[in-house]
Order: structure tokens, then sequence, then C-alpha cells
């Protein structure tokens, strides 16, 4: 009988969202290196999309892991028993976010969160309406597609929610409409699938001082932008605005599924009546989860990790600037590599990973190329990486010349 490789099966069996997968059958991931079933080793430039924060595979997060697997894994749908890993780390986040975000709501990702997040604002308000902006990426669920800023991927999946209202992300015209329909405005603090951009400061302002003014909430995505990847624990505390929901996912569990939106106990208690169990879920909050992303959050607090992100972020405006082809954008240590072409960026990414590297490009933005370490990498690792990046170009051009 002829053997299938675990590549065949992947293609038969497991459910394909591209014809072009990366398609690498990895073994094993420590730190910020990846390795494959055939022993090559892959720096990670990408950290799973943002969730490795603090590289894959640290023995204390395993540790935490096993520990609660041993004691105790899924009990009951959530909010009904007293289960420490949700308690202790809700306790820790709040700790250290604005008096007013002391209350988690534990989801299984970010995009459910997302759809938390919007029954929350639609039931403390009352309102019908939500505005979103223009290239904003919160998930692929029915209601996050809904927000979703970009037709392409859209319109296969009409009708979507009504009453989502769309805006240029940066732009004043979006404070006319901020009225007294308007249940929230969701906003990514810095937006991800546009290739990491960045709001003016006084544009976050406004846009909350027009929702105090009309009692409409202000829900601050940063399930890819928190956990210190920009510079700061939270990448709202660089634009001094607060919001009134945080959504979280990706580095939250610390390499395990899960995600959160966090408010005050009075906006949070809406959901508690008329209906009771207002928003439930079985398995949001795992207590594996919680306890991996409780360890990895505290790894993240008491190292110095989130300290020298901006020193990073120099590394990376020194080190790829030599090709005039390309432009870099930045947040912290996360960057977006923008090539004249989208096929010259997706040539690039496949040298790249042919070089040892993995990165891969932006939904909204496929002639960018995704820079985002974990935060653990080192200053020599980084320029390790950037030289794989620029000779990984030079190699591409020198085949197209």
């Amino acid at each position: 009988m002829q053997n299938i490789s675990n590549r065949q099966l992947f293609l038969r069996h497991i459910a394909q969202t591209s014809a072009e997968p990366i398609g690498i059958e990895m073994v094993s991931a420590s730190g910020i290196y990846l390795s494959d079933a055939e022993g090559k080793k892959y720096m990670d430039l990408i950290s799973g999309f943002n969730v490795a924060n603090i590289g894959h595979s640290n023995p204390l997060v395993i540790e935490a892991v096993q520990k609660q697997a041993a004691s105790y894994m899924h009990l009951i749908v959530y909010g009904e028993f007293i289960e420490s890993p949700q308690v202790q780390y809700a306790s820790l986040l709040t700790k250290h976010l604005p008096e007013n975000l002391n209350c988690v709501y534990f989801t299984n990702s970010g995009a459910e969160a997302t759809e938390g997040a919007m029954k929350l604002a639609k039931r403390y308000t009352g309102r019908p309406n939500i505005i979103s902006f223009k290239n904003a990426y919160h998930g692929s669920t029915q209601g996050a597609l809904s927000l979703m800023g970009n037709e392409y991927w859209k319109n296969a999946y009409r009708p979507l929610l009504p009453g989502i209202l769309e805006f240029e992300y940066g732009e004043d015209n979006v404070l006319e409409a901020i009225n007294e329909k308007t249940a929230a405005v969701f906003a990514e603090t810095i937006q991800a699938e546009s290739g990491v951009k960045k709001p003016p400061k006084e544009w976050l302002n406004k846009v909350k001082k027009k929702c105090r003014e009309n009692d409409v909430l202000l829900v601050l995505d940063e399930i890819q932008a928190g956990f210190g990847r920009s510079g700061t624990l939270w990448a709202f505390e660089q634009f001094d605005v607060e919001p009134d929901i945080l959504l979280l996912g990706k580095a939250l569990g610390g390499g395990m599924p899960l995600g959160a939106f966090i408010s005050s106990k009075k906006i949070m208690d809406s959901l508690m009546d008329n209906p009771v169990l207002g928003h439930i879920t079985t398995f949001g909050g795992h207590p594996v989860s919680c306890a991996a992303g409780l360890q990895a959050f505290k790894i993240l607090l008491e190292g110095n990790f989130i300290e020298p992100v901006f020193e990073k972020e120099k590394i990376l405006m020194e080190q790829l600037s030599s090709f005039s082809e390309v432009k870099l954008h930045t947040a912290g240590l996360w960057a977006s590599l923008a090539f004249s072409q989208t096929e010259l960026c997706r040539s690039v990414i496949h040298q790249c990973i042919k070089n040892g590297l993995i990165t891969d490009w932006f939904l909204f933005a496929p002639d960018h190329l995704r820079i985002a370490p974990p935060l653990i990498i080192t200053n020599d690792e980084l320029i390790n990486m950037c030289t794989i990046i620029n000779q990984s170009i030079s190699e591409v051009c020198h085949q197209e010349a």
C-alpha cells in the first residue's frame, strides 16, 4: 500500500483558505525559531501573526499548561463556576488597564471578542448603528466581517449586518456621523492589515471627545497591537485615549486560543438580564488557555521586553533602508515593507522563506511584507533577520533583471 504523506493529507483533508498555502510541515518551535520535518530551521518574522510575543514554547508557559490540564480542563459553560485561571488573569489584566476597564469577558478568539463587543454596545446603548473604518480588520465571522473595511472580502457573503457606517480611517468626516443613533465606534488603535497604519494622535482624541458628547462607546481593537508590540503595553497609551471597550486576542493566550472584550462592570452587567445570558460561550476563557495566557503575561511584565522595542524599531529603520524600491512603515517592533508591485513582494516573501525566514503579506496591502518578530528577539538576531530580508530582495531583483 502506497504511503500517503502528511502534505497530501493536508491538501486532501484540511480545509484550504488559499490556493497557495506556505505548506511547510513544522515539527517544533522554540524562542524565535521554527523547525520543519526535514530538520531545516526558520526564524519567525511574524510571531504566528502577533501571537508569540514572548516567543515559542516558553518552558514556564508549558509548565502552566501541563499543571492546569492535570487539575481540570473544561468543566461547564463559561461564567458559572469560579475557575482560578480566569479570575487570576482577569485580575492581573485589569491592574494594568485604566480604572474603567475593570471587567473581562473571555472568548475563544479575537473575532469572538469583536462579536461580543458589538452585542454589548447595542445592548447597553439601545442604539442600532455602529461606525467602522475602511481597511479595518476585526475578524472574519459574520458580525466582524460586517465591520471589515474592504469590499473584496465582504461581497461574497452579503447580506451582512445592517446599520454599519464606514469612514476613512484618520479623517475628520467621521465626526459628523457620531450621533444619538450611534451605539459605538470600532477602530483599531493601529490598523493592522492595511500595513501597520497609525492614525494622527489628535484624530483619535477628537473621535473620543465626540463619542463622549453623544454617549457613544469607543471600542479600540488591540488584538494585534497589544501586549507591547507597539512599544507600550497598550497602544492607546501613546494616544492619550482610553476606550470604553477594549478588544484583545492573539498574544492574550500565550500561544493558546483566547480572546477578550474588556469594559466597565456597569457596562458589562447589561448582558446579565433582559435577556438573561445575554452573551454566552462554552469554551470561552478555557482554563488551560487562561493559565497559559496568565503565565505569558507575567513573563512579559517581569522581563525586559517592552522597553527595548523602540530601540529595535530604530534597528529596523537603519537596516531596511538600502533599497529605493521599498518603503518601511513602523509601529514599534511591528512593521511593513511596501514594494512597488504586489508580485515583487510575493517573490521576496517566497525567497525569504527559502532563505530560512518566515514572513507573509497583509490582507489589504498585498504589496507589503509583514514584520513582527517575537519581542524576545535580540538586537543581533534582528540585524540577522534584516540581512536575510535585504539578501532576499537583492536575489529577487537580480533574478528579474
